[in-house]
C-alpha cells in the first residue's frame, strides 16, 4: 500500500509547498530564532549537526549563518527537496553531505553514524508524517546519535486539543499564507488560498500528536531540559538535551 507521505516525492508538491507554503507559515524567522538561540545556550561549538527531513535546506543554512566552520548530514526522502538543498547551499558544498533516506526506517541513522556523535540534531516540519510509535522510535536513534550535552530542536506541525482550536489555526495559516501571495504578486484571492490549503495533496500525510505528548516522550527516553519554547496553536518549537 502506498504511504501518504509518498507525495513529497513529487516534484510538483515539493515546489507548490517551497514557493507558495514556506515563506508564508507564520513566525517562521521567530521559530528559527529560537532554534540558534536554544542551540547558542549551549555554550559549545557546533562541529556537527544532523537536519533531518531538510526539505530545501534552510535550518542548515541557519545553523552555517552562525557557525560557519561546522559540518552538517543533510536527510530527506524526497529528491525534489534535496536538489533544491543542494542549490541553496552551493557555496557551502564542501561542509554538507546530502543523504537519501527515510525517516520511517533506521536507514538515516546508519546513513550518519559515521559522522556521529552530533552536536545538534534539528528537524522542521517533517517527522509529524510519522506514526506515533516511529516518531518515538526516532526521538530515541536521535538520542542516541547525541553527544553528551547534545540538543535535538524540532520545529513542528502539532495536533490541536480540540477541533475548535484547529479551526482557528487553520483560518490563522490561510491569512498568513494570503499575506504572502499578496506581498509576492501571485494574484492569487483569499478564496483560492483557502481552496489550495484545504485541497492540499499532503494533507492525508499529516499524523499529528500534541507537543506536551511528544516532550512526555523526549522525557521518557532520558532528554532533559525537555520544554516547548514557542507555539501558536499548531505550530510549535520543542527540545530537548542529551545529559551530559
Amino acid at each position: 500500500m502506498t504511504r501518504s507521505d509518498e507525495v513529497w516525492k513529487s516534484e510538483a508538491v515539493a515546489q507548490t509547498f517551497l514557493q507558495g507554503v514556506r515563506g508564508g507559515l507564520p513566525l517562521a524567522a521567530e521559530q528559527i530564532d529560537v532554534m540558534l538561540r536554544l542551540i547558542a545556550a549551549r555554550e559549545q561549538p557546533v562541529e556537527r549537526f544532523v537536519d533531518l527531513g531538510c526539505g530545501n535546506g534552510i535550518l542548515t543554512s541557519a545553523i552555517l549563518a552562525r557557525y560557519p566552520q561546522a559540518s552538517g548530514d543533510l536527510v530527506d526522502f524526497s529528491e525534489p527537496m534535496l536538489a533544491e538543498a543542494r542549490l541553496q547551499l552551493q557555496t557551502q558544498a564542501a561542509q554538507v553531505r546530502f543523504i537519501t533516506a527515510d525517516l520511517a526506517s533506521t536507514d538515516w541513522a546508519h546513513a550518519v553514524a559515521d559522522h556521529a556523535p552530533f552536536d545538534v540534531i534539528v528537524s522542521g516540519f517533517a517527522i509529524h508524517h510519522l506514526p506515533h510509535l516511529r516518531k518515538q522510535q526516532l526521538y530515541r536513534e536521535i538520542f542516541d546519535l547525541l553527544k553528551p550535552g547534545g540538543l535535538f530542536v524540532n520545529i513542528e506541525h502539532v495536533a490541536s486539543q480540540s477541533d475548535r482550536d484547529a479551526a482557528i489555526f487553520d483560518r490563522y495559516l490561510i491569512d498568513s499564507l494570503y499575506a504572502f501571495h499578496t506581498r509576492t504578486g501571485s494574484g492569487k484571492s483569499r478564496d483560492q488560498v483557502a481552496a489550495e490549503h484545504v485541497h492540499r495533496p499532503d494533507k492525508a500525510a499529516n499524523i499529528l500528536a500534541p507537543v506536551e505528548t511528544q516532550c512526555a516522550w523526549l522525557r521518557d527516553i532520558g532528554y532533559q531540559d525537555v520544554d516547548c519554547y514557542l507555539k501558536i496553536f499548531e505550530l510549535a518549537v520543542f527540545a530537548g538535551q542529551r545529559p551530559t
